[in-house]
Formats: structure tokens, C-alpha cells, sequence
């Protein structure tokens, strides 16, 4: 069956089944890598993305019941909040591995969003549910923070 999308301001039209997860789709056939598989079952955070502003998990969201817009952290570029994460991150040095990265910048996108302001403890409540097995909670925390200034300046 024929899927439409709109990813990162790009229409594309796939033909795939449309109970395929949306991650798959991202990774295999719009080769975006930004999202990651995880745990497959919408628990760790690995593979959020935005649809229309809000994060999704889309390793458990079937592409044929997508109707907005997908935006993947490789549109950065071209979006002033997560532009601004990217140079907090790598400012903080918040990435080790960097698996659980792009879900959670994606995150933080909705958050600073919203608040551009946020508390530690705000940040962490929006980052609940999210992974990192590396341990760099607080350089994260921290990094937020950063972009955060920097968007309020």
C-alpha cells in the first residue's frame, strides 16, 4: 500500500504496509538514522521523534496512521531550538555513547518549547522514561540548561 509522509518538510511517498512502525520506515526506506531501536516496545526512549510538536515513540506508531508532520533530530539545522541543544551537548560534552541522544534531545525540544525557563526537577520529569545506560544525567541536565539560556537570550 502507498504511504504518504511529510519528514523534515520533505512529502515522501512509500509503499510499505501500513502497520510498519513509523521507526522502521524512518531508518529503512527514508534512511534517517537519528531514531533509534531500543527496546521495541515504547519504553526506553531510543526512537521519539515529533509529530506535529510532540514527542512520539515511533518504534510503536504505525505509519499508515501518521496524518502531520514528522520532524527527526536531522532537521536541527534548520530549527532554532534544537540547533541550540546541539551546541549545549556537544558544549556539556553530554554524549557518550550517544544512542539515547536523539530521543532525548527530542524531548527536551518539547520542553524548551513550552518553557524556556525550566527547572532541573522539570527536566527531569520531562526526560522520565527516557534511557541512558552511560550515566551522563547530569551533564544532560546541564546541557538543557545551557540551551535553554541561550534560547531565552
Amino acid at each position: 500500500m502507498t504511504v504518504q509522509l511529510m519528514v523534515n518538510g520533505q512529502a515522501l511517498t512509500l509503499d510499505v504496509d501500513p502497520s510498519t512502525p513509523l521507526l522502521y520506515v524512518l531508518r529503512n526506506d527514508a534512511l534517517l538514522n537519528s531514531a533509534k531501536y531500543g527496546c521495541g516496545a515504547g519504553q526506553c526512549g531510543a526512537c521519539a521523534v515529533l509529530l506535529d510538536g510532540q514527542a512520539v515513540l515511533s518504534c510503536t506508531l504505525p505509519v499508515g496512521s501518521i496524518k502531520g508532520q514528522v520532524k527527526t533530530l536531522e532537521s536541527f539545522q534548520s530549527d532554532r531550538t534544537l540547533h541550540a541543544l546541539n551546541k549545549a551537548f556537544i558544549a556539556e560534552q553530554a554524549v557518550q555513547c550517544g544512542y539515547c541522544i536523539s530521543g532525548i534531545m527530542i524531548r527536551a525540544k518539547t520542553l524548551l518549547d513550552r518553557n524556556q525557563r525550566p527547572s532541573a526537577q522539570q527536566i527531569k520529569e520531562t526526560l522520565q522514561g527516557h534511557l541512558c545506560r552511560c550515566g551522563t544525567h547530569t551533564r544532560i541536565i546541564k546541557a538543557i540548561q545551557r540551551a535553554a539560556q541561550e534560547l531565552s537570550a
